[in-house]
C-alpha cells in the first residue's frame, strides 16, 4: 500500500481485514455507492509490480440465461481500470472518459472473475489502460480505456 493510501486523502481505497478478500483494496466501503452495490470489487498491486482486480460473482450478477450480466462485467471491468492503474494515478482522482469492451466468453457465478491488464500510457492527465477478465483460465471480457486525472469534487454536505 502507498503512503498515500494509508495517509486516507480523498479518494484512498480501504483495505478488507476479513473475507475471502482479506489484504485487497477496495473502493466499494460505501464511499461509492455503486461500488457498494454492486461489489463487493477488489484489487491489489502484486510484488512484481503488476496489479489485480477480482470479485465474486453472485446470483444479483446473472441474466436471465444465468450466466453473468454483460452489465455487470463492464462494471467490473471499470473498476477495474482504476484498480490497474492505482499506480500511475498516484492518489489523483479521475474518471472514464472512454471504455471499450469485447465480451469473448461467458461468466458463471460462484467462481472468482480476475482482470488483468496493464497501463499502456500516462500523460501529465490521461492514463490509457488495457485488460483481460478471466475465470477459471479462460478469457471472458477483453477491455481497453482512459482514465482523465481531474480535481475532485467539493465533497458533499451534510
Amino acid at each position: 500500500m502507498r503512503e498515500d493510501d494509508k495517509a486516507g486523502g480523498y479518494g484512498a481505497p480501504v483495505e478488507l481485514t476479513e473475507g475471502p478478500f482479506k489484504g485487497w483494496l477496495t473502493w466499494g466501503d460505501g464511499r461509492d455507492p455503486f461500488e457498494t452495490l454492486v461489489g463487493p470489487l477488489v484489487f491489489r498491486s502484486e510484488p512484481d509490480g503488476t496489479s489485480r482486480a477480482a470479485f465474486l460473482p453472485e446470483k444479483k450478477h446473472l441474466n436471465g440465461g444465468g450466466v453473468i450480466h454483460g452489465g455487470a462485467l463492464m462494471s467490473f471491468a471499470d473498476f477495474a481500470l482504476f484498480g490497474l492503474a492505482h499506480d500511475a494515478l498516484a492518489g489523483a482522482f479521475a474518471v472514464t472518459v472512454t471504455f471499450n469492451a469485447e465480451f469473448v466468453g461467458a461468466g458463471a457465478p460462484g467462481s472468482v472473475v480476475e482482470a488483468q491488464g496493464r497501463v499502456v500510457k500516462q500523460t501529465k492527465s490521461l492514463v490509457f489502460v488495457q485488460g483481460v477478465l478471466m475465470q477459471g483460465g479462460a478469457p471472458i471480457l477483453a477491455f481497453s480505456g482512459t482514465l482523465k486525472k481531474i480535481k475532485p469534487p467539493a465533497a458533499p454536505a451534510d
